[in-house]
């Protein structure tokens, strides 16, 4: 053979397939600008004296330990009718859907002031055995909070939970002994940041939020203090959920209690107010068990949607006729199952069909882009608790109105009629689909700054507009009340 016929011997056959399937991007070093700081809130003079003050967050402590008490004890002693218990509607009309908005608008500060964290702290002080946390619940307490979450979700629907106070007293019951365990065991508040199924939630929607806290790398690295910040002083705890400031990069493990503030002797730390969901756009770690907590809740806010329509029985009945059998228990948990499923189902094949544009591999992308979906998340569940909250918001003064010896009105407990309530769902849709899209862009571009092909992009857009549709139709039809 001719030193030609080498050079012009063609190259395997399968290398035209191999190319076709090289991706189209230029696979240049990922961005790795740190997230920018807005204005630190501890500037302004009262904001740092209510953050460094020793009665912060005591003071809010004690107002929602003396609220969790009261509507402990109206659960289990209270009226059996959910729409005559008060600790029925301010738990699950007022408490739950408000809770999604402080997430959103001050990450988990809701965390530093829970009823179930204060009695962690009393518990640890007097039979706490301070032990390290077991590696396992380190390395999988994600997938057991999502597990955790999603059994609830399937429990209420089975036993109707929300809708029997005594349901809902059982349920706090349980938490509160798996609270008092958890803090006789393990130090700091180990249930809070690995067991929590609130926190789990909590940690996904605060990584939204408008303000977060942050230490200054810089200072941080001049620090002779021994990490006080991390581990505490005499006079004030280390972080209770176990995150070391000068590394933090999500509020997802911050409840702004303000205890590395107070330790802090450099004045490193700050709280800044920051755009929507910008944390989203600078992970540079993202998890998949993260993106699959946002996937399911997705489907529990779908299925919880559907339930309260009036095409849920034709659903069920769907169902039914295809597996064979009516049996309720088992219809709805392949419901739930589906529901649960199909938005995770989507992130895959999205994250499949991008794969063959990026230089990512499908549960790489899956990771990375399911943290786009977390706006349109925190938007679905605002606008299906606005619902209860506007609809049913008078009923926590009609259920007032006996513990006073007075009768209960009889006349509607909306605060809204349904088409203002219906503006303000489909504004805020709009709101997370818009929140949703932009923060695929961002990641895209952070991730391959030499420039975005449309074919990786594409997916995650149809995904983001059909689910957001799919809310969009079904807030369009009659949903029944909570209470």
């Amino acid at each position: 053979m001719t030193r030609q016929e080498l050079t012009t011997t063609p190259e395997p056959e399968q290398q035209p397939d191999e190319r076709r399937r090289l991706p189209l991007i230029p696979v240049l070093p990922p961005d790795t600008t740190p997230e920018p700081r807005g204005r630190n809130l501890l500037d302004v003079p009262l904001v740092r004296r209510v953050m460094t003050s020793p009665l912060y967050p005591r003071v809010f402590q004690w107002a929602v330990l003396a609220g969790f008490v009261f509507v402990g004890y109206q659960l289990l002693a209270g009226p059996e009718s959910a729409h005559e218990n008060i600790g029925t509607v301010l738990m699950w009309v007022i408490w739950w859907p408000l809770i999604p908005i402080v997430f959103f608008l001050m990450g988990r500060f809701w965390c530093a002031i829970c009823p179930f964290a204060t009695l962690n702290d009393w518990v640890q002080k007097v039979v706490g055995l301070e032990r390290p946390v077991p590696p396992f619940l380190k390395k999988y307490g994600i997938w057991l909070i999502d597990a955790s979450f999603i059994a609830i979700t399937w429990a209420d629907h089975m036993w109707g939970v929300v809708a029997s106070p005594w349901g809902s007293g059982v349920m706090v019951l349980l938490l509160t002994t798996a609270v008092v365990v958890s803090g006789a065991l393990w130090q700091r508040r180990a249930f809070c940041r690995y067991l929590c199924f609130l926190g789990g939630v909590a940690g996904n929607y605060s990584r939204t939020a408008m303000v977060t806290l942050r230490a200054d790398q810089d200072i941080c690295k001049t620090c002779k203090a021994r990490a006080v910040c991390y581990n505490g002083s005499a006079d004030v705890p280390g972080c209770p959920l176990f995150s070391f400031p000068r590394t933090l990069d999500s509020n997802a493990t911050c409840n702004l209690c303000a205890n590395c503030i107070k330790n802090c002797p450099n004045g490193a730390i700050s709280v800044t107010v920051r755009k929507p969901t910008q944390e989203l756009w600078f992970m540079d770690k993202p998890r998949v068990e993260v993106a699959s907590l946002a996937m399911a809740i997705m489907g529990i806010v779908l299925i919880q949607n559907l339930s309260m329509l009036s095409v849920w029985p034709t659903i069920l009945a769907a169902i039914g006729s295809v597996i064979g059998t009516t049996f309720y228990p088992i219809v709805f948990t392949v419901a739930f199952v589906i529901a649960i499923a199909l938005p995770v189902g989507l992130l895959a094949l999205a994250s499949k069909v991008a794969a063959t544009r990026s230089a990512e591999g499908i549960w790489q992308n899956f990771a990375r882009f399911g943290y786009a979906l977390i706006p349109l998340d925190v938007a679905a569940h605002m606008a299906h608790n606005l619902f209860h909250l506007l609809s049913e918001g008078k009923a926590v003064f009609y259920t007032a109105f006996p513990l006073f010896g007075l009768g209960m009105p009889t006349d509607s407990p909306a605060l809204l009629g349904p088409a203002a309530i219906q503006v303000l769902q489909f504004t805020l849709l709009a709101l997370g689909i818009a929140g949703s899209l932009y923060t695929c862009h961002r990641i895209a571009r952070r991730r391959y700054p030499g420039g975005v092909h449309r074919g990786l992009i594409s997916p995650y857009y149809a995904l983001v507009t059909a689910l957001g549709l799919l809310n969009i139709w079904m807030f369009t039809l009659p949903m029944l009340h909570r209470v």
